[in-house]
């Protein structure tokens, strides 16, 4: 564990609170504590702080994940399915990483999330009608997504990685039809799915603090248990407006990105 200040370390765990909060409601709570890591530990290996942030993202999404289960209509083997999918795409995508430009794939991410978040914003209702609403999810949508939700999104990940979270909150409320607080249920335990396979690989490159790790995430569960009560309290249109935000966070952080390369 690096020397901290205690000042510091008051600040990362309450940045891993805060974090695991926003990943437990809409995904996207890597905008915040990658950023708050990557201040508060300057003269820290890049690699050690991406280990170290799975190994405290993981325990805050698992346990987001469980309050869902128990709590809302959610299907594990689906979930599981799509996961194991996201996993492998993930592998893929990090494979490929190296050969490919960041700089050129944030200005078409920007775009994307843009275009997402007039959709959300002229559509009201997305993700946010009743059960008998629903059309019902035929096989060909399934495999839809498991391939494209699952493999391409994880794909992504592995790739590039910046607000994933929320794409799969996204994706799953389309293809699926599923409400936003059922679909952030789901991406919950496809992020854990992802983020185990990423913290093993860390784990095996000996990239984990883990002291700094356990402490951290002991906020970030607090944080992700509280935020997933706060959703299924709360409901759909909790959710969308939290979605908003974050969306447009990750479009202003990108774009600042960008602009400092």
């Amino acid at each position: 564990m690096p020397d901290i200040s205690l000042t510091m370390l008051v600040f990362l765990c309450l940045a891993a609170a805060a974090a695991g909060w926003i990943d437990a409601v809409v995904g996207g709570g890597g905008l915040l504590l990658l950023p708050a890591m990557l201040l508060g530990l300057p003269h820290v290996q890049a690699v050690q702080i991406l280990g170290t942030n799975k190994a405290v993202a993981i325990v805050g999404t698992s346990g987001a994940a469980i309050t869902y289960v128990r709590k809302a209509p959610v299907q594990v083997k689906t979930a599981v399915r799509i996961g194991l999918a996201a996993l492998a795409g993930s592998m893929g995508g990090a494979f490929f990483a190296a050969g490919i430009s960041s700089d050129v794939l944030r200005p078409v991410i920007m775009v994307v999330l843009l275009g997402v978040a007039a959709f959300v914003m002229l559509r009201p209702t997305f993700g946010t009608a009743p059960d008998a609403d629903r059309r019902t999810v035929g096989r060909a949508r399934m495999i839809a997504a498991i391939v494209l939700v699952g493999g391409g999104i994880g794909f992504y990940d592995g790739l590039f990685g910046p607000g994933t979270g929320t794409f799969l909150v996204l994706a799953l409320t389309a293809v699926l039809h599923l409400d936003l607080v059922t679909a952030s249920a789901t991406a919950k335990i496809v992020n854990v799915c992802t983020n185990g396979g990423a913290l093993a690989m860390f784990a095996y490159q000996g990239t984990v603090m883990w002291q700094l790790a356990a402490l951290m995430a002991v906020f970030n569960l607090a944080g992700g248990m509280f935020g997933a009560r706060m959703a299924l309290r709360k409901g759909s249109e909790f959710v969308r407006g939290v979605l908003l935000v974050v969306v447009f966070s990750l479009v202003a952080k990108l774009a600042f990105d960008q602009w400092t390369a």
